[in-house]
């Protein structure tokens, strides 16, 4: 069974510099004692393994074996979303023992390459480059399917096993396919039962199974026809192009600058482009907090009023007479500097793999209905994160993914002490965004325990956000799930992946369905056969014919 001191000892290990884990930093800063440990432990002699109950982690108290206390400093209730996350998975003592017999890590026997746990399933093969397969834990503590769920959960059956014992499964199989065409092949004949994620910006193979229908993206009919489903899934995450608000051209705080970024931001079409490229896989982001986080507002009150109106019911762009406008008062008429008259070219930091011609051609247009001309500037990943630490950006794309359901995760984006020129670190403010208001906001809102006060702190940051027109245009990513007809509960979670236990499998229909669509197709055989007795009966015919004309 797993304990209380399977947890404290995991923590110890986040503090051990010899496991290298990335959150020590961090974490140092809040559990008590957590900075004085991992100077003890990078001083401590080791011949071999070091046992990490020997040492005293002052902000971790184990009361019983089923009950640890975590003493942090100061206020940070967002805190208890981390013990969530699997930096605080519990190891046992003796699992760390055994990992560090000799030659098990020349061997690859390693914590990170088989984890220990006391989930659902266990790991029987771990091949990345082949196969990954899990089985049925058979000392799994037991667990129930969820009996309540989320609006239209019911009525779509996602309740219908509702108090049974999960999983349901007895082995999960994960393959690596190195082409996509065989893995469409093999899924539309049912030897996979799901397709894994498919991106918006998928290739022209699974781009076939999709149509924009009027509530978005839709499985082709041939595909419905077929019995397959979609699992969509709004992703707590944005993808997004920002401005260097460093930028002697585009940054700055004053009006002349916020009117000509947003006359940018006005210019890019960012519906249309999800439509061209994405197949209307994604959602216009009009502030940093996505769906499902507090903080992120729908309909009227959540649109963006300086890019956007709302007009019968929905949010609709701001006509590019709007944009013009904007350029005028920004000083740049017709996309020309009203005191030099040289004409406004901006440059765009892309990585080479993720653009194509075709979408740069797009954005090229777009910027040119208001004058404004494009270079692009293309890189592999290395070297554009280099320019992103150095501030040597104008316009550059970036992304993020929730850690945790809270504002503060997005927000934090546009920090100022979190830009790599303040921090002289990874920072994740690539904007480099100053407003000591903002700031403020921020360092208030990460310690106040959620309600109407924080909420009005939020609201505030996504408003200043806007006002300054820090990103060129973000969106929300959807990905999708396709399902053979034989699997159910399928429903997405944007940030925890552990539904693998809920998912059920039909295998006889699996089995039917398969036989049905890889049926031998033996018409060839007939046809050549036909063809062959065609050919060779003339002849079979004249050779009898002068057997008896010699025989008489």
């Amino acid at each position: 069974p797993v304990r209380a001191e399977d947890y404290a000892y995991a923590i110890k290990r986040l503090a051990d510099p010899e496991a290298g884990s990335p959150m020590i930093g961090f974490m140092g800063r809040y559990i008590v004692g957590m900075e004085a440990l991992t100077a003890e432990l990078g001083d401590a002699p080791r011949d071999g393994w070091l046992d990490l109950r020997d040492f005293d982690l002052a902000g971790v108290e184990v009361l019983d074996d089923r009950n640890y206390t975590i003493t942090i400093n100061g206020r940070y209730p967002q805190f208890v979303y981390w013990l969530a996350m699997h930096f605080f998975s519990p190891v046992p003592a003796e699992v760390d023992a055994f990992f560090h017999n000799p030659g098990f890590t020349e061997s690859n026997l390693t914590l990170d390459w088989w984890p220990v746990g006391s989930g659902p399933f266990m790991m029987v093969k771990n091949d990345p480059n082949s196969e990954i397969v899990l089985e049925r834990n058979p000392n799994y503590h037991g667990d129930t399917y969820p009996s309540e769920g989320a609006p239209g959960d019911r009525e779509k059956g996602l309740l219908a096993d509702a108090g049974k014992a999960v999983p349901f499964i007895d082995r999960a199989e994960f393959r690596l396919e190195k082409a996509v065409l065989p893995l469409w092949t093999k899924f539309l004949q049912g030897y996979y039962d799901r397709s894994g994620e498919v991106h918006g910006n998928t290739n022209s193979v699974f781009d076939r199974a999709f149509v924009v229908g009027p509530e978005g993206l839709e499985l082709a009919d041939d595909l419905a026809d077929h019995g397959i489903t979609l699992s969509p899934d709004v992703k707590p995450g944005l993808y997004y192009y920002g401005f260097n608000m460093r930028d002697p051209v585009l940054g700055g705080y004053t009006e002349e600058r916020r009117k000509l970024r947003r006359a940018l931001q006005i210019a890019f079409d960012v519906e249309e482009y999800l439509n061209i490229f994405y197949k209307g896989n994604g959602i216009v982001a009009h502030s940093p907090i996505p769906p499902g986080i507090p903080g992120h507002k729908e309909g009227a009150e959540g649109i963006n009023p300086y890019t956007h109106d709302w007009v019968d019911g929905e949010a609709r762009r701001k006509p590019i007479e709007e944009a013009r406008r904007l350029m005028v008062e920004a000083g740049y008429p017709n996309g020309r500097d009203a005191r030099t008259g040289e004409p406004l070219k901006i440059f765009i930091d892309v990585q080479s793999q993720a653009i194509s011609t075709t979408s740069m051609n797009w954005i090229d247009r777009a910027f040119s209905r208001i004058g404004v001309q494009v270079e692009f500037r293309p890189a592999d990943w290395n070297r554009t994160r280099e320019k992103l630490l150095t501030g040597n950006t104008q316009i550059f794309s970036h992304g993020w993914l929730a850690d945790y359901p809270d504002p503060e995760n997005f927000l934090f984006l546009l920090y100022g002490p979190e830009s790599p020129l303040v921090c002289n670190c990874d920072g994740t403010n690539n904007a480099s965004y100053e407003r000591p208001e903002y700031d403020a906001l921020f360092e208030a809102m990460r310690v106040e325990p959620p309600g109407p006060a924080r909420d009005a702190m939020v609201a505030r940051m996504v408003d200043m956000y806007r006002e300054d027109a820090v990103w060129l245009y973000a969106y929300y990513p959807k990905d999708v799930y396709l399902n053979n007809a034989w699997v159910q509960n399928t429903k997405r979670h944007g940030i925890s992946k552990n539904t693998l236990k809920y998912l059920r499998i039909d295998p006889e229909l699996r089995v039917a369905k398969r036989r049905q669509w890889n049926q031998p197709v033996t018409w060839p055989l007939y046809a050549g056969t036909a063809l062959i007795i065609a050919l060779l009966l003339p002849g079979v015919i004249a050779y009898r014919r002068r057997q008896r004309a010699t025989a008489r």
